[in-house]
């Protein structure tokens, strides 16, 4: 029976910068909320663009998905700037977080373009992506099942349009962040269990990165806790107060989501790819897994990447000791935004690679 309460903290390095934190916005309607964050993240990606000079190393080039209901999906593409337009490369789909309420197409900017630039300017063996950014629909006014419809329609189009973004479509990565990796998994093992035939028809994903993921809807995550040693070391007790993300926060989210069925949607693996089989993950691509131990999240991240790699996926997993969800946000602030950036790229590097299965094991920062 697991139990990850050792990684809980909190760490010293976010005690300190705690106490410098302004109080967190209250009396916000769910509008404001939205419109105040977004901004934010916009704000932030702008001048983490200019202070890490990214601007000149990145060729952006922005496109329209339409999508199965008519709509039309924002996206932008990154390449390296010092590598040929008529270059094939590999495609990596990136999904942002936010609970699927958060999050435009510029709040993404210095994201993706730090995984472009890490990879294709590393001395040893630059290894050059191009990484795809879609903006899927969000919450309130969009519900279950748009985003994970908005993803699979992603897919499809960046298959059905490799000429134009440059990209090698043997070698199409997917990752993303808390609710952008919830839609990763969900969208990587629907291919894979090959319901969906169109999905499947798909050269089948390279690889995913799972950074700080949600992966059960909060009322289906009864067969979490059944893993753990006891209910009381489980990440949505011990982190329920957690900074940035509290449960209540989680509650929230899910609840915009407006699933029907609750409880009874635990076998929904589209919803709920946290709650797949031991015998359904067999042969799914390589995995990397990187949590936050003071995160309620923390224990589906950590229970999914064991089951994969007790079941012969490769996977990497890292935890972010004592860091609650969401951290990366305060940049050089924490010493370990600079881990995150290197599991990312290394996610993906390591992926390319065809790794092969190694027993379970945690790397901690």
């Amino acid at each position: 029976m697991a139990d990850f309460s050792e990684y809980t903290g909190p760490s010293d390095e976010w005690i300190a910068l705690e106490r410098t934190l302004p109080e967190p916005m209250s009396g916000l309607t769910i509008e404001q909320l939205k419109a105040v964050t977004n901004k934010d993240r916009e704000d932030l990606a702008a001048r983490e663009m200019v202070e890490q000079g990214l601007q000149s190393r990145v060729i952006f080039s922005d496109h329209s998905i339409p999508t199965r209901d008519a709509s039309a999906l924002k996206a932008r593409t990154y390449r390296p700037a010092g590598v040929s337009a008529s270059q094939r490369l590999p495609v990596y789909i990136h999904l942002h977080g936010g609970g699927f309420l958060f999050g435009t197409l510029s709040s993404e900017d210095s994201i993706c373009s730090r995984i472009v630039v890490a990879l294709a300017e590393q001395d040893a063996a630059p290894l050059p992506v191009v990484v795809v950014n879609v903006d899927y629909r969000h919450t309130p006014e969009h519900r279950y099942p748009t985003a994970w419809n908005d993803v699979e329609d992603a897919l499809h189009w960046v298959h059905d349009h490799l000429d134009e973004i440059g990209g090698d479509g043997a070698n199409v990565l997917m990752g993303g962040i808390s609710a952008g990796a919830w839609l990763t998994a969900s969208t990587t093992l629907a291919q894979h269990l090959g319901e969906n035939k169109e999905l499947a028809s798909r050269p089948k994903i390279k690889g995913q990165v799972l950074m700080i993921p949600a992966l059960v809807h909060y009322e289906c995550c009864e067969p979490q806790i059944m893993s753990l040693r006891d209910p009381q070391v489980s990440s949505w007790v011990q982190n329920r107060d957690a900074p940035i993300l509290p449960l209540d926060r989680v509650k929230l989210f899910t609840e915009l989501l407006e699933v029907r069925g609750g409880k009874e949607m635990e076998g929904d693996l589209r919803l709920n790819p946290g709650n797949v089989r031991a015998e359904q993950v067999c042969g799914l691509p390589p995995t990397t897994i990187a949590v936050a131990g003071r995160d309620p999240l923390r224990d589906e991240g950590l229970l999914y990447a064991r089951l994969l790699s007790e079941n012969g996926v490769p996977t990497r997993t890292s935890i972010f000791k004592g860091i609650p969800h969401g951290f990366r946000r305060y940049g050089d602030q924490l010493s370990v935004s600079k881990k995150w950036d290197e599991v990312m790229a290394d996610g993906i590097r390591w992926a390319l690679r065809e790794p092969v299965s190694e027993p379970f094991s945690i790397q901690d920062f």
